[in-house]
């Protein structure tokens, strides 16, 4: 792992120091070549299930989170040229360095074993993000970026002293999340309750969740739409894999039914707030932001309600990675046609973009969880778990905020596709080509909706054993 960080670190500064298109080229090249290669390395080559350094561990979140990482990474990098054709190639290295080093950052935060590890790797992705923000180097962009670094350092800080109280509970001398799960059983329990909410509280701002998601919205507004793909989906999934291992770790002790009783809260304000906001947005970059919050509420609810919804929750998340960054890589392609995402004023896409608007509308189906959408599955089954608990108060919660949801949807994206367009145009030759591109991402969407393979079955059937 030491060598996995050390060589993109390198090629990361190869790219910041780059003096031609060319070399900037060949630098991404080799970074994703790395990537692919020690995904393969771990998949086939013996690392699986192996510890590395004493603060990583191959195991199955981390592998299946980390190969979604690389194929989100490398369509964001490789659909950044036609977004940034307008900027200056200092700012283009500048941000495809930022956008390895966010990479190499979230695999850390993958496979670390070790509660400081992860804590690290995560404040690592808010410097990284920050200098993603501000990529055009506007007041609204640095406004944002300010906002981001504060915020999350809030919460990460938040994090940390959950952390530490956590620590002190369980009287561990080592922060490993085996060591600490062994000895959580036998602590005082109201530590381990604000243990657990600072920590929530804290990796909020990554998972967007309850209270902290703001920053995700201005984070994913500010950035360029390729790199808000990366920030929406694989940064995302950093800290939802952070909160999962502590409720994992915490799943022994006498207050996981109060830690699952917060999740389920949690995860109930975060659709409201998604499902609420997609109607007052009018920008379609936020209303894909909002539904980043949505969607990961519906995960914290799975998580809350226990049973087959853990399992519901990690597919879902799995999933929202492939629907969601082909989403944000459609509006990519939509603000080089445009120049902006105004949702009143831009129109007629599928007569500028018939390839384009086929794909968000693709997405839109299977964003609305209709069949063959995987996240039929998924709601379906936290459904499912739902009413064997006999909690008939959320169901009916979770089917009103999801019609809000689906109606929201349905009338964005058929506005963009059809209205009368109100804005000049600015063609662009690449847009088919990147369309076509994105919408590879949604057809493997829908393989999955359609038929899960055995081994994502057993990979996510060793990630929710309890």
């Amino acid at each position: 792992m030491i060598c996995y960080l050390i060589l993109s670190i390198l090629v990361a500064t190869a790219a910041f120091t780059a003096r031609r298109e060319s070399v900037l080229r060949l630098a991404g090249i080799v970074f994703y070549a790395v990537q692919a290669a020690f995904a393969v390395w771990i998949a086939a080559g013996g690392l699986y299930g192996q510890t590395s350094a004493a603060w990583f561990t191959f195991d199955a979140p981390g592998t299946l989170f980390y190969a979604l990482l690389c194929i989100v990474s490398g369509f964001a990098f490789f659909h950044s040229k036609a977004s940034l054709h307008d900027c200056s190639f200092s700012q283009v290295r500048t941000y495809s360095g930022l956008l390895m080093l966010l990479t190499t950052a979230i695999a850390g935060a993958y496979f670390a074993s070790n509660l400081a590890v992860t804590w690290i790797f995560i404040e690592a992705t808010t410097l990284c993000s920050a200098g993603i923000i501000y990529h055009r180097r506007t007041a609204q962009a640095l406004e944002a970026a300010w906002k981001y670094v504060f915020v999350c350092s809030t919460g990460i800080a938040m994090a940390y002293l959950g952390i530490l109280l956590l620590a002190a509970a369980t009287k561990c001398e080592s922060l490993g999340y085996e060591a600490v799960a062994a000895a959580a059983p036998g602590s005082n329990a109201l530590y381990l309750k604000t243990a657990f909410l600072l920590i929530l509280c804290g990796y909020s701002c990554k998972c967007e969740l309850f209270p902290l998601y703001t920053v995700g919205i201005d984070a994913a507004f500010a950035a360029p739409a390729p790199a808000a793909a990366l920030i929406s989906t694989g940064l995302v999934n950093a800290g939802f894999l952070a909160v999962f291992r502590i409720y994992k770790l915490l799943a022994a002790t006498e207050v996981f039914p109060w830690v699952r009783s917060v999740l389920l809260l949690v995860g109930v304000l975060s659709l409201m707030i998604g499902a609420l906001f997609l109607r007052r947005t009018n920008n379609y970059k936020r209303f894909l932001a909002y539904s980043t919050v949505e969607n990961m509420g519906i995960a914290a609810i799975g998580l809350g309600i226990g049973g087959i919804g853990v399992w519901a929750a990690v597919f879902h998340v799995v999933c929202h990675t492939l629907v969601k960054s082909s989403l944000f890589l459609q509006m990519a392609v939509v603000r080089q046609v445009y120049d902006n995402y105004r949702i009143n004023r831009i129109g007629d896409y599928i007569h500028i973009n018939r390839v384009g608007a086929v794909g968000l509308l693709t997405g839109m189906v299977l964003m609305v969880a209709f069949p063959p959408s995987p996240f039929f599955l998924s709601e379906l089954m936290i459904l499912k778990q739902t009413i064997a608990e006999g909690r008939w108060w959320l169901v009916a919660g979770m089917l009103l905020l999801l019609c809000i949801v689906i109606y929201s949807f349905c009338s964005r994206l058929l506005r963009l596709c059809y209205q009368p367009n109100q804005d000049e145009l600015h063609p662009s030759k690449t847009a088919r080509t990147l369309s076509w591109s994105a919408l590879s991402l949604l057809a493997a969407a829908i393989v999955l909706g359609l038929w899960q393979p055995q081994f994502l079955l057993t990979l996510i059937d060793q990630i929710v054993s309890l």
